[in-house]
């Protein structure tokens, strides 16, 4: 019997098979098809990732450097607030990569990880728990004392172990242009209902383009006017559902969830790599395989790590919805050099950020 079953092999999943494997737990982690594959999510993230990878990551993952934004009101030809700073704020980076590069490592630590094995039912039981799963060798049955469900926002084992859902569900898109950019801006377009567009620079991979809104508010459509608007044709299109606001409760008493299935992301971006793999980290040092009710240690302290930053994130998200007039006022006012962390906003209160804004006024 394993220590730790591990359902999903993306950032959140292989972090976590790495950091247990490290602690010495028999680790199995299955990912469904192959890892990093469907494309689901953006690759723009803050600089702190490169703390979660090998010797050498940088030098194969990274596509192109940012050091700020400009935000839009509007749509592209619009008046531009730039925030920014003068050293690299956020990377961009090969999203499709760094899950095998995750993957590898949790390899390399020690966990038995499997593609193409899809999870297709989870039995918690008071002693164990039980996992049917077909892989290309057949169906066949896996026990462990404890599961992880890192299986992004429909997590199968969010519905097994009976917990409740993420408070909402976004509908985001994106797709990509060919033509090389290496501009070090991105641009944010506070178009889309209750959300926004992007456009993000990706140096000789091309421009990713993407929008997210909650379902039912034409997403496509939206998100098809952008694309029109700068004038690009597009290709590799794909999308997907971002969780918001995690559930009271993502743990049970044989299980546990990390990352999109627990809602562990950025309410003002819905971002959740660098969140779900600091969720990881927590799970791998507080949960005890051999004491179920550690667990709940684990729920301390991810909420501990992030929940402030996901607070003050839910309350940056109602500035999208003001009125335009209100927008353009306080972009005005607070746009120039910043010293915010792109996963922090709580750092908008810190001595860095306040020595920014008076330099920069």
């Amino acid at each position: 019997m394993y220590d730790f079953a591990v359902v999903g092999v993306g950032p959140a999943g292989a972090r976590f098979a790495r950091r247990a494997a490290e602690a010495g737990h028999d680790v199995v982690a299955f990912e469904r098809g192959e890892i990093g594959q469907p494309l689901a999510c953006s690759g723009h993230v803050s600089t702190d990732v490169w703390g979660f990878t090998g010797d050498g990551a940088r030098e194969t993952l990274l596509q192109n450097e940012v050091r700020g934004a400009r935000f839009h009101v509007d749509g592209p030809g619009s008046e531009a607030y730039p925030f920014y700073r003068e050293t690299p704020i956020s990377n961009v980076i090969d999203r499709v990569e760094l899950d095998r590069h995750l993957a590898d490592l949790a390899r390399a630590a020690g966990a038995d990880v499997r593609d193409y094995h899809t999870v297709t039912a989870i039995d918690e039981r008071p002693d164990r728990v039980v996992l049917t799963v077909s892989g290309p060798d057949g169906t066949d049955t896996v026990s462990a004392k404890l599961v992880a469900g890192c299986d992004g926002p429909g997590s199968r084992v969010r519905e097994a172990l009976s917990l409740p859902e993420p408070d909402e569900f976004l509908h985001g898109v994106l797709a990509f242009a060919d033509e090389p950019d290496h501009d070090d801006f991105v641009d944010v377009h506070l178009t889309a209902p209750t959300f926004f567009a992007w456009r993000i620079p990706r140096g000789e991979a091309g421009v990713e383009y993407g929008l997210a809104a909650p379902p039912g508010e034409a997403v496509t459509d939206h998100f098809d006017d952008l694309v029109d608007e700068y004038g690009v044709s597009v290709s590799h299109r794909c999308s997907g559902a971002i969780p918001i606001g995690p559930p009271d409760r993502v743990t049970s008493d044989r299980g546990f969830l990390v990352g999109d299935a627990a809602a562990q992301t950025k309410p003002f971006t819905g971002g959740g790599i660098l969140y779900g793999m600091r969720c990881g980290d927590h799970a791998a040092r507080e949960v005890d395989p051999d004491h179920p009710a550690s667990t709940a240690a684990y729920e301390r302290a991810w909420r501990r790590d992030i929940g402030s930053d996901q607070t003050l994130g839910h309350w940056l998200r109602r500035a999208y919805s003001l009125p335009e007039g209100v927008q353009h006022v306080g972009l005005r006012a607070l746009s120039g050099e910043v010293g915010v962390h792109m996963d922090r906003p709580t750092s908008m209160f810190s001595r860095e950020h306040l020595r920014a804004m008076l330099s920069f006024r």
